[in-house]
């Protein structure tokens, strides 16, 4: 089935930066500041045990307010566990509060020398301060020392830079072989040379770790910027031009095109050790991100965060890891911290009006989002993120008509702008507009074949319709084998054979989509009826009383409790599709334009729930 449950994430908006050796994985929406959204009051506990097990369930829901509140509580009754410490200093820093965190790092490494994590922040604090040799003997006394690993000698290097030891910084980067590790290293050394004044190096460098990825957009950005630097304007343009044939309309990239268009000099990605040391701790926060170490992942973009406050790309992966983990208002207040200068300001701002909708808040979303659209009545970016804001709402015809506006401004669309055709289809389906919405459809199949969500979307469409089948059923079919794992595009496929009075074919695909989304009420009701036909029908009531509970749409409740009470009428004795049984029309996937790409940067949106 075609999800079309009201879910809205920026995804249209994300752009993906990839980076090779251990960068990050960035998530760019569209920026404006959402109000602070401070936690829930919370109850401190009476006793201590409460409190430590009031942190552990914070810490297990990534709530990272909570959880600093009541480890530190915990840690008031029994200050010298050491356990206690570290949950407290952990918890602290993830949440951002690094005046209490460098405390508790002190006190940590007090009882636990080779606290590593406690070594780095104490490193940290001491790079902010320009004690570059206390921030290295910090690095250089802890277990990671002792292994001498990534994030010790990225730090190292950056503290030597930061008394103009030029050698010594590149010296300490070259240590690093890991061949997975390489384009990292000249990353650095290209930023580190840059920095010192060595033009030369900076580019040999640059370029080396650029010509190794050049789908990535900092690799790209910093490498352009360089050239830029250094006279090579032309060398910098081509090097824009080949990104955005990758990542069309990225704000970095057409924020700097601009600047060189009007004869403004590009600014260099660092100004300062610190804010190298910075860079370096976004990128293997970032990359932490995607290995499922939240906890550690969070603890070094907010340390990238301290050493550089206005660091755009550190505070949207912040923010991009509490969608991730469906925290809503911490993701809200990350987006904050996107300063107003940064190209990517107002992508911050749409996504936390998004946020704002996928938690629940729906006027305040349409407030923000209104007056987004009133800044940037030009940008198409801000007419598409209110379509999907209608669309959540079911104001099918408003969201159709913000889709117009984006699609006239964009021009000739381009393969990465399928999605805009593909929700005002959507749209315009919802909106009994067929001809239009079928249209789109194809529109959305012409600028990028074989789209499994498009595939579904169609083909399940026609099949509901009686029009089509062949074509439908190839669709539904490749939209299968391009997504075999999408338990919503299964469900299409097996909804399709029930529709036609293939009832066995029914029950063995629909039993795969609900293996798949074992707790999505229609998927659930879809099985028990294609089970009722099959002659299964202790099964069937089985699953219809699964569905019932598992809060279905107000429109889809009765006709469950009627199968519930009475099962289904007769099938009809000619394979047509069954009125009775029919499930809601196919609905939007939340995905967007510029939707998050896999690390190739293909502009291909990863779906958050199915076609």
């Amino acid at each position: 089935m075609p999800d079309f449950r009201p879910t809205v994430r920026a995804n249209l908006l994300r752009a993906l930066l990839a980076t090779g050796g251990g960068f990050a994985f960035v998530a760019v929406a569209s920026a404006n500041p959402a109000p602070p959204n401070a936690s829930p009051a919370f109850e401190i506990g009476q006793t201590q045990s409460g409190n430590y097990l009031s942190a552990l369930v914070a810490g297990d829901d990534r709530d990272t307010a909570a959880a600093s509140i009541f480890s530190r509580e915990a840690l008031r009754a029994d200050p010298r566990n050491i356990d206690l410490i570290e949950r407290a200093f952990a918890a602290a820093l993830a949440d951002g509060d690094v005046i209490d965190g460098f405390p508790l790092a002190d006190r940590l490494v007090g009882r636990d020398p080779n606290n590593s994590l406690a070594r780095l922040a104490l490193a940290a604090r001491a790079i902010s301060q320009g004690q570059y040799v206390v921030a290295r003997i910090q690095l250089a006394s802890g277990e990671a020392g002792k292994a001498h690993d990534v994030t010790t000698t990225l730090l190292t290097a950056w503290s030597f830079a930061g008394v103009n030891d030029q050698k010594r910084a590149l010296d300490a980067l070259d240590t690093i072989k890991e061949p997975a590790l390489a384009v990292f290293r000249d990353y650095h050394a290209g930023l580190i040379a840059d920095l010192l004044g060595n033009g030369f190096e900076a580019e040999r460098r640059l370029k080396a770790a650029y010509e190794a990825d050049k789908k990535t957009l900092r690799l790209a950005d910093a490498y352009a910027r360089s050239l830029a630097h250094h006279g090579d304007i032309d060398g910098a343009k081509k090097v824009y031009q080949e990104f955005s044939a990758l990542i069309p309309t990225h704000p970095v990239i057409v924020a700097a095109m601009a600047d060189i268009a009007a004869g403004k000099p590009l600014a260099p990605v660092v100004h300062s050790a610190r804010d190298g040391a910075a860079e370096a701790l976004y990128g293997l926060g970032g990359a932490g991100t995607h290995q499922g170490d939240e906890l550690a992942a969070l603890i070094y973009l907010r340390l990238a965060l301290y050493l550089k406050p206005d660091h755009d790309l550190a505070a949207v992966t912040v923010a991009n890891l509490f969608e991730d983990l469906k925290r809503a208002n911490e993701a809200i207040r990350a987006y904050d911290m996107v300063p107003a200068n940064s190209p990517m300001r107002e992508s911050a701002e749409i996504q936390s009006a998004l946020e704002l909708d996928d938690a629940g808040r729906s006027d305040e979303a349409m407030t923000r989002m209104q007056a987004i659209v009133a800044a940037h009545a030009s940008d198409p970016d801000a007419w598409s993120a209110m379509g999907s804001l209608q669309r959540s709402a079911k104001a099918y015809e408003d969201a159709a008509a913000s889709y117009d506006k984006a699609i006239a401004l964009i021009g000739t669309p381009q393969r990465n702008q399928w999605t805009l055709f593909y929700f005002r289809g959507i749209c315009f389906e919802r909106a009994k507009q067929w001809p239009k919405a079928e249209a789109d459809f194809k529109k959305a199949l012409e600028l990028f074949p074989d789209q499994p969500q498009v595939l579904n979307y169609l083909g399940y469409s026609w099949v509901d319709q009686g029009i089509n089948l062949d074509e439908a059923f190839k669709m539904l079919r490749r939209a299968v084998e391009l997504r075999p794992n999408d338990g919503y595009i299964v469900d299409s496929l097996g909804w399709a054979d029930f529709k036609l009075g293939h009832y066995q074919e029914a029950a063995d695909e629909l039993e795969k989509a609900i293996d798949l989304k074992p707790a999505d009420p229609v998927v659930n009701d879809h099985l028990g009826d294609a089970y009722w036909r099959v002659d299964r029908k202790i099964e069937a009531h089985f699953q219809w009383n699964h569905a019932r509970d598992m809060k279905p749409e107000p429109d889809d409740l009765p006709n469950i409790l009627k199968k519930i009470e009475s099962g289904l009428p007769d099938a009809p004795i000619a394979a047509v599709p069954q009125q009775d049984a029919a499930p809601p029309a196919p609905s939007p996937a939340v995905e967007s334009p510029s939707a998050a790409s896999p690390p190739d940067a293909s502009p291909t949106p990863a779906p958050n729930s199915g076609g």
